[in-house]
């Protein structure tokens, strides 16, 4: 996992271990809800735009709501248009 604040090493292999979970089983859902928790919870604005854009990556492929607010979050920081 890349850049993620020290909230205990439980959360993060929790977050780490789900997230890899979620690629083994193809799971879009939880593809997209993870790496947007992932991008909620780290204080590296670098390492929030990378998982923002894995986020909406999955949720423009599974076609979900959250592909516009993931956009508009991205956009925020610059990283979109």
């Amino acid at each position: 996992m890349t850049a993620l604040p020290d909230q205990g090493i439980g959360m993060v292999d929790t977050l780490d271990a789900q997230l890899l979970a979620a690629h083994d089983g193809d799971d879009r859902f939880a593809l997209i809800r993870l790496y947007t928790q992932a991008a909620d919870i780290t204080n590296d604005v670098n390492a929030a735009c990378f998982f923002l854009t894995y986020a909406y990556i999955f949720a423009l492929e599974a076609g979900a709501a959250e592909a516009a607010t993931l956009h508009a979050r991205l956009k925020a920081h610059g990283r979109e248009e």
